[in-house]
């Protein structure tokens, strides 16, 4: 008989899965990495400062997980190939991969140098595209895979300073398509989470301004920035057979911000 213990088990699963999850030693990355680890699947753990991966990968033991630690400078050329050579080595197989690792340097469009364009965009887009492609013969040899980009809700919205981050991740956006379509044959689902304005160490300096906190919370019909932890449910949901049948798309999770907002409730901020 079949309950829905079982049927639940069934389509968001993780068991004997394995992951690889960039900018994992913090913030929305490691609260990917444990949730993923909560339903099932072995982590291996990406980030750029060995101690603060180590905390990700005993809280991802702690929720039941197999951790592998991996320190890696994402803007450094073959880093992307070899963190899937060392995650599939290491775990044995490949079977779903978030590309979260983000960087920003905010400055007004007439400040912004060649350096900080191409790093920037290396980081959030170009590292993506090749960690991607280096998992993809992994995930069409052992029969499908799942991909989950990390976008942000400047794709959509235009905010000062943030030009360059904003075209990386809407670079992600059209990614996601791109590849989605390519690879629909052969089971591999790739998909793009945007997140709104979430409480992160990225974005701490934001919220810790009275001035730029009160424009978000002003604007963000939750009146409050997301939680990573808030993210997991939706990454289970792109990474386990219950979304077998969804690709190419970009989920918003921002509190109610793109939907909209009132003229009246500015004061109960």
């Amino acid at each position: 008989m079949t309950t829905t213990s079982n049927i639940l088990e069934q389509l968001f699963s993780l068991a004997g899965k394995t992951a690889l999850i960039t900018g994992a030693s913090g913030g929305i990355g490691r609260g990917l990495a444990v949730g993923l680890a909560s339903a099932g699947a072995a982590v291996a753990v990406h980030g750029r400062k060995r101690d603060e991966i180590d905390k990700t990968c005993a809280q991802v033991e702690a929720a039941g997980g197999k951790a592998l630690p991996l320190a890696a400078d994402l803007a450094e050329p073959g880093t992307p190939k070899q963190l899937v050579m060392a995650t599939v080595a290491g775990l044995g197989r490949l079977d779903i991969l978030i590309n979260c690792a983000a960087t920003n340097r905010r400055n007004p469009i007439s400040d912004v140098t060649e350096d900080d364009y191409d790093f920037i965009m290396t980081v959030n887009l170009k590292s993506a595209y090749f960690l991607t492609q280096a998992a993809y013969p992994h995930m069409r040899d052992q029969g499908g895979g799942k991909v989950i980009h990390i976008g942000s809700i400047n794709a959509y919205y235009g905010l000062d300073t943030v030009s360059v981050y904003g075209a990386s991740k809407g670079g992600l956006v059209q990614q996601t398509k791109v590849m989605a379509v390519e690879w629909a044959r052969d089971n591999i689902q790739v998909n793009c989470i945007i997140p709104g304005f979430f409480h992160t160490p990225l974005s701490e300096p934001l919220w810790a301004d009275p001035e730029k906190s009160h424009w978000f919370r002003s604007r963000i019909p939750m009146r409050r920035p997301g939680e990573p932890e808030e993210m997991v449910g939706l990454a289970i949901f792109l990474a386990s057979p219950a979304s077998n049948y969804i690709t190419g798309e970009s989920i918003i999770i921002d509190g109610g911000f793109s939907a909209g907002g009132s003229w009246h409730r500015d004061e109960q901020v």
